[in-house]
């Protein structure tokens, strides 16, 4: 039975808080093993600090951060679904009344092209002014629509990175600069433990479609042998949490790796999503 633009305005509304507000149990899980391992004594108090701020917000369905972030979202469409306009308009009217109620942060830059690139157009005092990202959709197994609400923070956009890799016909090769970039990225980004997002295509927006979609994806308690290696390798960096050193700089890696040509290059997208991230729920419409 088809649910009314007033249920799914509602149910992306309540989504988005969830998605602002609320760590997973396998994150949860995470940082409680993090904690258990941890030396140091300084890292283990930031591992602990972040845990206890998450369950606050968790119950309280308030911020995880400050920065509230930009929704990202995905839209998975069933075998014998239907998307239609309307509710197209149902789940970005959702995204905006969880904005207000959330709070978002109020980010969102008034005017035109120019205004917007140099804000001399002045901040949105609304925080549904925020827009959200065009929306990914891809196929789900489910004989359902599912939307997944990511809220992405400014920190790891500035310290992620999207180029191209030489791969030399050697998987190594790609690892050893995502590791590099991943290193680099968390090193400066100082919001750890950082998630490590990767996304490999053929495209620039191939490989952060592959991204967003490893973040959808990825869970803590399953881990790849290449994301094992990646999140190994990162952590013997001796980063830590907020840059204190220790043994967590980063949870896990989600790694998605498309479809690829033949040629000499992958296009590698690395986001090192900080210690609040993926912000994420989902929801069926």
């Amino acid at each position: 039975m088809s649910k009314s633009r007033e249920e799914i305005v509602a149910l992306v509304r309540d989504t988005l808080v969830n998605a602002g507000s609320v760590f997973r149990e396998d994150k949860k899980e995470a940082y409680k093993q993090a904690i258990e391992k941890e030396t140091n004594e300084k890292a283990r108090w930031v591992l602990e600090t972040v845990l206890k701020n998450a369950e606050t917000a968790g119950r309280n369905r308030t911020p995880l951060c400050d920065d509230t972030g930009i929704p990202h979202l995905v839209l998975e469409i069933g075998e014998d679904t239907a998307v239609t306009g309307g509710m197209l308009d149902a789940i970005k009217e959702g995204v905006a009344e969880g904005l207000r109620r959330l709070p978002g942060r109020p980010m969102g830059i008034m005017g035109n092209a120019r205004h917007r690139l140099d804000q001399s157009g002045g901040l949105n005092p609304d925080s549904a002014g925020v827009e959200p990202a065009p929306i990914l959709i891809r196929r789900g197994e489910e004989n359902a629509v599912r939307l997944y609400i990511l809220m992405f923070g400014g920190g790891p956009a500035i310290r992620g990175k999207t180029y191209r890799v030489f791969h030399r016909y050697n998987t190594q090769a790609v690892l050893d600069e995502i590791v590099k970039w991943a290193t680099e990225g968390v090193e400066a980004l100082g919001c750890s433990p950082c998630t490590l997002a990767v996304g490999i295509g053929r495209s620039h927006f191939e490989a952060a479609a592959m991204m967003l979609q490893a973040q959808v994806d990825g869970r803590y308690d399953v881990q790849s042998e290449m994301e094992q290696e990646v999140t190994r390798r990162v952590n013997e960096a001796n980063i830590g949490p907020l840059g204190l050193h220790g043994k967590t700089s980063v949870l896990a890696t989600f790694m998605k790796v498309g479809p690829q040509r033949a040629s000499g290059v992958r296009i590698v997208c690395v986001r090192p999503a900080c210690c609040f991230e993926p912000r994420i729920a989902s929801v069926e419409l």
